[in-house]
């Protein structure tokens, strides 16, 4: 059997990502289906060396003061969902032996006994959040050319001349490229030689069933809107407090706004990932600002609403219209958004995409080891 180094950004971060862990798990699994041994390379970028998720406020992005206090009024949170996290990437992976590095990549084929590497999924490509990484990118002496990228997105990526060479070259390390959102799509396609096509997240190659091995946690007995904010949105939030209100529903929150207690939020950004999944799949309304929460929002057909966020529009923009959820989409409090979702159409939308996807993904193997 055929083993395969996943390259992606998971383990190592500011504040874990339950979107980074999820895709990396659906990946993996997909992975495992095509009949090939996954292994999670847990590798750290130059770029988060400095990074520390235990103690994550003098890396943060929002500087302001406030945010600052909010942080570190829920360090204790914080540091009990990063024992979670890293339980969930050492117990539900095949996770590597060793941690690498720049200086040390190039020995985890020998190390972990790898015959080839998937770049992906998640924000890989971005060059505002990671530079052109020699791992996410292929660049190191063991991956160049016995390298496949899967779902791998360049995010509201801000290209310069330079960086666009720099990009190019890159491209001609990996003999297939799978691109998560459209926008570069065409771009790629005409600096690389090989296959390369428009897929999915690898969360969506699986069915919401698939993901009920990993889903546990108690919820509240009451139902309960779950608020879940990646970054802080005033508007979002009242909303969010509106709609509950209205509803006569618990506010779960998972989110660093601490205070939030003292107005009668259950918080919880302790929850690791099997709570999060259960979480999502008991409310009776999500309103998140989250990419993979809007996803798992429509794997479990919870009602939801999404608001924009910096960095994250792209993707979100193109999933709702692929899924034809774009009314889904809130800029302000006062947006108006039907209850109703047809499912079945969702669904529908989504499995012709899904098809092609994982058959990609099982194509870019078959080419990774056709010379082998």
């Amino acid at each position: 059997m055929k083993s395969i180094g996943i390259v992606s950004y998971n383990i190592n971060c500011n504040f874990t990502n339950y979107g980074s862990a999820l895709q990396s798990w659906a990946l993996n699994q997909s992975v495992a289906r095509l009949g090939y041994r996954p292994v999670l390379i847990d590798y750290c970028p130059d770029i988060l060396k400095d990074k520390d998720p235990l103690n994550p406020m003098k890396n943060m992005w929002d500087k302001d003061s406030e945010s600052r206090k909010m942080c570190e009024l829920s360090l204790p949170a914080i540091r009990e969902n990063y024992v979670k996290f890293d339980c969930f990437y050492t117990n539900k992976f095949i996770r590597s032996k060793k941690k690498y590095y720049s200086e040390n990549f190039n020995q985890c084929v020998e190390d972990e006994s790898l015959d080839g590497f998937v770049c992906g999924s998640d924000t890989i490509f971005c060059v505002d959040e990671f530079g052109i990484d020699d791992g996410y990118y292929a660049n190191y002496d063991v991956m160049k050319q016995h390298a496949v990228a899967y779902a791998a997105s360049f995010g509201d990526s801000h290209f310069t001349d330079e960086t666009y060479k720099i990009l190019s070259d890159r491209l001609k390390n990996f003999k297939a490229i799978g691109i998560r959102e459209n926008q570069m799509l065409d771009y790629v396609r005409s600096h690389a030689t090989v296959p390369c096509e428009r897929v999915l997240d690898p969360t969506l190659l699986l069915n919401a069933s698939d993901y009920e091995c990993i889903t546990s946690g108690d919820v509240p007995e009451k139902p309960y809107l779950l608020y879940y904010a990646r970054r802080y949105n005033p508007e979002m939030e009242a909303y969010a407090e509106n709609l509950a209100k209205e509803r006569g529903l618990q506010l779960v929150e998972i989110s660093l706004r601490a205070v939030n207690a003292d107005k009668g939020h259950i918080m919880r950004y302790d929850a690791g990932v099997e709570e999060f999944l259960s979480l999502t799949r008991h409310a009776s309304y999500i309103v998140t600002n989250s990419y993979h929460s809007m996803i798992f929002a429509v794997h479990f057909k919870r009602p939801f609403v999404v608001f924009t966020r910096e960095q994250c529009n792209t993707k979100i923009d193109e999933l709702m219209k692929l899924l034809g959820l774009e009314n889904r989409k809130m800029t302000k409090r006062s947006d108006n958004v039907e209850d109703k979702i047809e499912w079945d159409t969702v669904q529908a939308s989504m499995e012709k995409t899904k098809t092609i996807s994982f058959e990609f993904l099982s194509n870019e193997l078959g080419i990774l080891f056709k010379s082998k």
